[in-house]
């Protein structure tokens, strides 16, 4: 099991590698596979990922990933009242068919899985989004790892010991140190190349900081809604990850995070 995740592991590194280096249009195209199936997986949960309202979650998803590219809807807002209406004729007009957490759960999969995902592309996309959208990846999977590390060696006070008993207090700490000085070596190694001065490195730090916090609420919300339907994992896509949710759980949460932040704190 540990071969198998670990061979899996390397193989997601390095396909990552290829589409967010090479950028542009087939990381577009990636992204938006990945946020299908993901929303797939999450609507399998709630029964509806081969009715119509699960149709209409993934056509939202195409529309707003051609979106990104294409630029054809004015207002986002327009995006959100259509697509609710949307549902909400299917569901109006479908009636008994669907109970109301099944439409609750069509619509928010389309911003929870599709929109959240797609800021590792709009990050990629941003001045100098060639360094900054590894920031993403590091205050997640390198989070998860270091706290893993850190939790097996010294944990003892636990975070969540109902929904998530594994995870302790010396865990989450240990995460957040590790993806800042994973971001820090990061830095160093590439500052040439990304012209970072000292406080761009410090603001870089903190922003994977604050990412790898909110990282471990991704990676929770996915454990919360498994445990409430009683699953194991999303799908078995991933040999020894599960599917598209399990791996990417905390980074539907870190990408916009990290996106806004480098905007906003460091102005690339």
């Amino acid at each position: 099991m540990f071969k198998t995740r670990l061979l899996s592991g390397i193989v997601l590194v390095i396909l990552a590698l290829v589409f967010i280096i090479t950028g542009n249009d087939l990381l577009l195209a990636v992204t938006g596979i990945i946020s299908l199936i993901g929303l797939y997986e999450l609507y399998r949960v709630f029964k509806i990922e081969k009715s119509c309202a699960g149709v209409v979650g993934g056509l939202a998803t195409i529309v707003y990933y051609c979106n990104l590219k294409f630029q054809f809807i004015p207002d986002m807002m327009l995006f959100v009242i259509v697509l609710l209406v949307v549902l909400m004729f299917v569901y109006v007009f479908s009636y008994p068919k669907y109970h109301t957490e099944q439409m609750l759960a069509a619509f928010f999969g389309v911003f929870y899985v599709s929109v959240m995902l797609s800021y590792v592309y709009q990050t990629r996309m941003l001045p100098g989004g060639a360094y900054i959208v590894w920031l993403i990846f590091l205050c997640s999977w390198g989070c998860d790892t270091c706290a893993y590390c850190v939790g097996v060696l010294i944990g003892k006070h636990k975070m969540a010991p109902v929904l998530s008993p594994k995870k302790s207090w010396e865990g989450a700490v240990g995460g957040v140190v590790g993806a800042a000085l994973l971001t820090l070596i990061y830095c160093f190694v590439f500052q040439g190349s990304m012209g970072s001065t000292n406080r761009d490195i410090i603001m870089l730090c903190m922003i994977c900081a604050i990412g790898a916090i909110i990282s471990m609420i991704g990676d929770l919300t996915a454990s919360a809604i498994k445990r409430n339907y009683d699953i194991k994992d999303y799908g078995r896509l991933i040999p020894g990850h599960g599917g598209i949710l399990d791996r990417f759980d905390s980074v539907i949460f870190t990408a916009p995070i990290i996106y806004y932040l480098a905007l906003y704190l460091i102005g690339k």
